[in-house]
C-alpha cells in the first residue's frame, strides 16, 4: 500500500549533491499533516549568493514564513536549493523573490511571506520583502526578529 502522504522523496535519507543552480533543485513535498491553520517558518542566517555584475560574495539573514494548504516543504530539500544560490550570481531582490515565487509555486501556500536582511554592500544594506497577500484570520505572525542593521550580531 502506498502512502498518498508523501510524493517521492528522492533527497531525504542520502548523500544528495548541491545542484548547480537554483532552476536545477528540486523542491519536494510531502501532505500537510494538520488541518487547522498554523505557521512554518524557516531561518537562514547564514544564505549566500553571489553579485552578478563583481561576482563577490553576498550575505543574507533570510526569513521565511508560510502557512501551508495541502502541502509543506521537505527541510533538506529546501536547504539544497537555499544552497544552490553559492554560485548564482543575481541582485539581492532577485534572489529573494525567486525563493518565495518558488515556493508558492511549488506548494501553493495559503500564505507566504520571506525577509530577506541583506548585509551590507557598498556601504548600504538593502532588506528586501515579500508577501502573497493578507494571512489567514485567526494566523498567529510572529515578527520575524531581525534587528534593522547596526552591525548585526
Amino acid at each position: 500500500m502506498t502512502d498518498t502522504r508523501y510524493e517521492t522523496l528522492n533527497q531525504l535519507g542520502g548523500d544528495t549533491a548541491l545542484p548547480a543552480s537554483p532552476e536545477a533543485a528540486i523542491l519536494e513535498r510531502v501532505a500537510n499533516p494538520c488541518d487547522a491553520p498554523y505557521l512554518i517558518r524557516f531561518a537562514c542566517p547564514e544564505f549566500t549568493s553571489l553579485c552578478p555584475v563583481t561576482g563577490q560574495p553576498d550575505f543574507a539573514h533570510l526569513v521565511i514564513d508560510y502557512a501551508p494548504k495541502d502541502w509543506i516543504v521537505e527541510s533538506k530539500s529546501l536547504k539544497l536549493f537555499l544552497g544552490s544560490f553559492r554560485n548564482h550570481g543575481a541582485f539581492h531582490e532577485a534572489c529573494t523573490t525567486m525563493i518565495a515565487q518558488r515556493m508558492v509555486k511549488e506548494l501553493d501556500p495559503a500564505w507566504l511571506r520571506i525577509g530577506g536582511y541583506w548585509y551590507p554592500r557598498g556601504g548600504i544594506p538593502i532588506d528586501v520583502f515579500f508577501q502573497t497577500g493578507q494571512p489567514p484570520e485567526g494566523l498567529w505572525v510572529p515578527d520575524q526578529g531581525v534587528a534593522p542593521y547596526r552591525g548585526r550580531g
